[in-house]
């Protein structure tokens, strides 16, 4: 089973555990991605956010071909408690696929695709969009490593990850690679 990983954040540059073959490849399906996840480490992350646009995600194969694997291996990668079920998503490509992204992942000759499905999170409520007023004035509050951190992380995400809020941090904040 020839199994993809998709991504839009961190994992990118920094896959740790997870066995990613090879270089990301920038053709992936459109996710609807937002800065929306204020993090452990204080960052503005990355999450599918349902009200964002869609942009191009980014994708790369696995070298493991058994999809419970290669789930916890992402679990473990992003550090996903063995309790959550909501953490990962995951899809078995057909013959006959059904819908953009099974038909993106059967044209590319992708048996199942995995990625890390974390909601957004605003002040430790899962699923609470900030708004981005909020996002900017969370962003422009941090002081130190947190905030060289934030930016760091905001300047790293692939630029096809060109969303609402990255666009608004960058004119606000300043914030480019």
């Amino acid at each position: 089973m020839r199994i993809a990983c998709l991504g839009w954040g961190s994992l990118i540059w920094k896959s740790g555990v997870l066995p990613v073959e090879g270089e990301w490849h920038k053709d992936g399906p459109p996710v609807p991605i937002e800065f929306s996840r204020i993090s452990d480490g204080g960052e503005l992350a990355t999450a599918i956010c349902i009200n964002a646009d869609p942009v191009p995600a980014l994708w790369a194969w696995l070298t493991v071909d058994d999809l419970a694997t290669a789930c916890e291996l992402l679990k473990a990668r992003e550090a996903i408690p063995a309790q959550r079920s909501d953490g990962i998503g995951s899809l078995i490509v057909t013959d006959r696929p059904a819908g953009a992204l099974a038909k993106w992942a059967h044209d590319r000759h992708i048996d199942a695709v995995i990625w890390t499905a974390l909601p957004p999170c605003c002040d430790k409520i899962e699923s609470r969009t900030p708004s981005l007023e909020a996002a900017l004035a969370y962003l422009d509050s941090l002081t130190g490593e947190t905030r060289e951190h934030a930016k760091d992380y905001i300047c790293r995400v692939p630029a096809q990850i060109d969303t609402t809020y990255r666009r608004a941090i960058v004119e606000s904040l300043g914030w480019t690679d």
